[in-house]
């Protein structure tokens, strides 16, 4: 069995673009681009410890609730996909419908307690892949690719880490098996208490990295505020011990100095989205990612959805932030691939 002392990464080295040779370049657009990515998975207690036996995906049976939404506004989100999801008719049946109106892209998503092989204690350090031993966390990716392939009759290209557990073992066995996009890096993020990874020294940019072979696409994760460039180092001392017993973040927020937001209905109002939005707008970024949980599209099966009112303010949210963002900021949705095309080539513009 793997250890924390056998670990491939760890909070204490932490991610740097320095370690992955990140090459950023400038997004010629005009206007702004938006990507979803859905992290498509089974559904679990999320109050709960880890548990290999909590596998249903019956909240699958709802995934049109989003799909309808983002129809209407010619999106094309990416669900990367699960163990559980890929294995189970259920779970897999409705992307492949999708797929196959080109409404859709499919791709991986690495739960590590529910993916065989099971050679690793169930807790919170071992949830994250870049905390396992490399060759174990290669046979899992290796099992889920494999799964996905050979259930929905799609190759998947573009890979998310679940947990945001991504380490530089994972990102050249993705380059060596044939992936072209990474859509795991949590700007801004800390460590975890449980042995998650250290994003912090991350923006939303997107980049190249892996001498040019895969694309990096982070989530969306940025400040919002009238701080200046004192909102990331206000929201640090905020999130400090002293900072959070005296809940410096949401005063800090509440006085719209600066406000931590990541462009997610799970986490974040409707409000908080769009000014996060603005803000980096603002400040040159025209790449935005959206991202929330299947399990969220049903009741009761994640924190953000406990109730049939959630489920629609959730929705609603989704279907506003869409209309803000193609209406009044006249953005265009694009999916990964296609953005990476013209990344690659240098001709990322959009009229």
């Amino acid at each position: 069995m793997s250890s924390p002392s056998s670990a491939a990464s760890s909070p204490l080295r932490p991610l740097t673009p320095e370690v992955l040779g990140a090459e950023y370049h400038d997004v010629r657009s005009t206007r702004p681009l938006l990507f979803v990515i859905v992290d498509t998975e089974e559904e679990f207690d999320w109050r709960a410890p880890f548990t290999r036996a909590s596998t249903s995906v019956r909240a699958m049976r709802h995934a049109e609730r989003g799909q309808a939404i983002f129809d209407r506004y010619a999106v094309r989100p990416t669900y990367v996909i699960d163990y559980c999801v890929a294995t189970q008719d259920e779970g897999y049946a409705p992307l492949v419908e999708f797929a196959r109106g080109n409404r859709c892209q499919i791709g991986a998503h690495l739960h590590p307690w529910v993916t065989p092989p099971f050679d690793e204690p169930v807790d919170g350090f071992h949830s994250y892949a870049c905390n396992l031993a490399p060759d174990l966390e290669v046979r899992k990716l290796a099992t889920l690719h494999e799964a996905i392939v050979s259930h929905t009759g799609v190759t998947p290209l573009v890979y998310k880490a679940g947990r945001y557990g991504l380490g530089t073992n994972t990102l050249a066995w993705l380059a060596d098996h044939g992936y072209d996009t990474d859509a795991s890096v949590n700007p801004t993020l800390p460590p975890s208490d449980d042995g998650g990874p250290d994003f912090r020294a991350f923006d939303s940019r997107p980049f190249m990295m892996q001498s040019g072979r895969l694309f990096e696409l982070p989530l969306t994760h940025g400040y919002a505020g009238w701080a200046g460039s004192l909102k990331a180092p206000l929201q640090a001392m905020a999130s400090s011990p002293l900072g959070e017993r005296v809940k410096a973040a949401g005063i800090l927020a509440r006085l719209g100095v600066t406000n931590r937001i990541m462009l997610s209905p799970e986490v974040s109002t409707l409000d908080e989205m769009k000014a996060v939005t603005r803000s980096l707008l603002r400040d040159g970024l025209r790449t935005f990612s959206l991202t929330f949980h299947s399990p969220s599209l049903d009741v009761g099966h994640t924190p953000y959805v406990r109730s049939a009112s959630q489920l629609q303010q959730f929705l609603d949210g989704i279907d506003a932030y869409c209309a803000f963002f193609f209406g009044e900021l006249q953005g265009l949705p694009s999916t990964p691939a296609d953005f990476r095309s013209k990344f690659v080539a240098g001709q990322a513009q959009h009229s």
